[in-house]
């Protein structure tokens, strides 16, 4: 047995029960032995072991034959809290009682390790007999999550964030996911063993699912994913990203009808009622395809609020004249030496730091690596770290930001199919909002006619359109002109998008268009929008003025006090 995987996982100790290995029947390990004597040895138990998974029709119960070794585990190192003593340390009466009254058996509270014992509060600043969720993943406790009373929560400081549940769908070609710890014992209770938890709730900014990082090696093998998440706002957002993340060719929806979640429905209706409403979930809707009453929740609330407003990178003076909408791209031009590349990134530090956005790069001249890096760092950071600084609070706190937030596609040879794949990855893995593409001709379409300019761009650019509405990605796409003009006094005029090549396809197939400009004498940068594609999200002629600070590489309103005598990022 040894190197077989089952599932994508490797075996790591095989038949961990010392079962009747290879017999399709044989007892249970999890209740056989506390069965009366004459039934201790039944054959109450299947075994399925292609899939390494066992079923006992006595007690009810699905189980791992085997133990896995874990794949693709985070390089971070956590906390891990203690084991308990006892694995089933039943939680007291009064408890017991509660559950019972939303529709939690004990034996359910016992198959799923819930436990009661004293945890300090930092809600009520004292310790306080609480409720344990234990997240487990094999045979280890990776996390708990505390509830008390007064309904306060926490998680197990510095642990690793999984899903709640997450070995149950080992060997299972399919899972259900849902919003709360309540909502798994509920599905449970109805017979639904394949279901795990998000650990901390939803919240309307649900990009960054670090706990979907961690366990996306679970869920890579699922054809069906059923996802089950609470009917209100944070929730269908939640429910957006999922499907972002992981597909929506194998996602389906459950419509709770009257209820919040899978918790109330099983208080309100009964298990055979979930069991059905869990059957019933829905495939999300075929892509291409429209009709009204699929768009009809956008419809209403475009009637009711107009335009949503547009994301926007946290400058005012840009802010002002420009914003965007995900599932878009934009071109970026400008003279060479103008700043593109830093402005661009000065953009996507704006976007994490007001939406949490992580950012892709594809960027093959803005090598080494580790000096774009250092660019980011400087700007998130908001100052020039030096020697000293190594190893301190700030540096391992920024460094740390840098590394789980901005992502670096590295590669000998650069093309549009590449990169693209690359993102949709980085989509599934890391849940990156923002791809860039810098500059394109360096990242060829190796499979578009090259000898028809136009006919090339547009199929280029068609290609980045579809990959940004796939996943509902920002695409920022620089752009050199291959023509450049100075005027009668010499200067070099401001290019267009006509003025790079494939230019008028540039123009129609772009959302947006910036051009990033920079004065030499006054030493200023400016920003000026040359297409919006939307009036609502921009001002087309609009400019927005800058100076470089050279500590931080930041862009800073025209207006800002920053020595006159300040390098430009050019003249580094």
């Amino acid at each position: 047995m040894e190197n077989r995987e089952i599932n994508g996982f490797l075996i790591d100790s095989f038949n961990q029960y010392g079962l009747e290995a290879g017999k399709s029947q044989g007892v249970c390990p999890l209740c056989s032995a506390d069965r009366q004597p004459k039934n201790t040895k039944a054959k109450c138990a299947s075994y399925d072991w292609e899939r390494g998974l066992g079923t006992c029709h006595n007690c009810n119960t699905s189980f791992q034959l085997h133990t896995y070794q874990r794949k693709g585990a985070s390089e971070k190192v956590y906390v891990r809290p203690e084991q308990p003593e006892t694995l089933y340390t039943p939680v007291q009466t009064k408890v017991q009682e509660w559950f019972a009254t939303r529709g939690i058996s004990n034996k359910t509270l016992q198959d799923l390790r819930v436990i009661e014992g004293p945890e300090f509060m930092p809600q009520t600043g004292k310790s306080e007999n609480t409720i344990q969720f234990n997240y487990y993943m094999g045979d280890q406790l990776i996390n708990v999550k505390y509830r008390d009373g007064r309904k306060n929560f926490k998680l197990y400081k510095g642990a690793e964030k999984i899903f709640y549940n997450i070995n149950s769908i080992v060997g299972y070609d399919s899972a259900v996911i849902v919003e709360g710890e309540m909502d798994v014992l509920a599905m449970h209770e109805a017979g639904i063993k394949n279901v795990i938890s998000v650990p901390n709730g939803a919240t309307l900014n649900s990009n960054n699912l670090d706990y979907l990082d961690n366990c996306i090696d679970y869920l890579e093998d699922k054809t069906k994913i059923i996802l089950a998440v609470d009917a209100d706002e944070p929730g269908q957002a939640l429910k957006q990203e999922f499907i972002r993340r992981l597909g929506a060719e194998v996602c389906h929806l459950v419509d709770f009808e009257d209820c919040k979640d899978a918790n109330d429905y099983l208080v309100k209706h009964g298990v055979d009622r979930l069991r059905l409403v869990i059957d019933k979930a829905n495939q999300v809707p075929l892509e291409g395809v429209s009709t009204l009453r699929d768009v009809e929740d956008e419809l209403v609330d475009f009637v009711k609020n107009g335009f949503k407003p547009g994301f926007q990178i946290g400058i005012e003076n840009f802010d002002n004249i420009f914003s965007t909408y995900t599932g878009q791209f934009i071109t970026v031009t400008g003279i060479p030496s103008s700043g593109k590349s830093d402005f661009v990134d000065q953009m996507c530090v704006g976007y994490n730091k007001n939406y949490g956005w992580k950012t892709a790069f594809a960027s093959p001249e803005n090598q080494p690596t580790y000096l774009h890096a250092h660019k980011l760092m400087r700007k998130v950071w908001m100052d020039m770290p030096d020697a000293s600084d190594i190893g301190n609070d700030k540096w391992n706190t920024v460094t740390e930001h840098v590394n789980d937030n901005f992502y670096f596609i590295d590669m000998d040879k650069y093309s549009l199919e590449a990169v693209l794949r690359k993102g949709a990855e980085l989509v599934k893995r890391k849940g990156i909002k923002c791809l860039v593409i810098d500059p394109f001709n360096k990242v060829r379409d190796v499979n578009a006619n090259s000898d028809d300019v136009n006919r090339y761009t547009l199929e280029y650019l068609q290609k980045i359109e579809v990959f940004a509405k796939k996943f509902d990605v920002l695409v920022i796409v620089v752009a050199h002109p291959t023509k450049m003009y100075k005027d009668k006094d010499g200067k070099i005029e401001e290019p267009t998008m006509y003025n790079i090549k494939g230019g008028g396809e540039w123009y129609d197939a772009s959302y947006h268009g910036l051009l990033v400009h920079r004065d030499y004498e006054a030493k200023t940068v400016k920003a000026k929008v040359l297409k919006v594609k939307f009036q609502n999200l921009g001002e087309n002629g609009a400019e927005a003025h800058f100076r470089w600070e050279y500590k931080s590489g930041s862009f800073l309103p025209i207006a800002a006090d920053i020595a006159e005598n300040d390098p430009m990022p050019w003249e580094n």
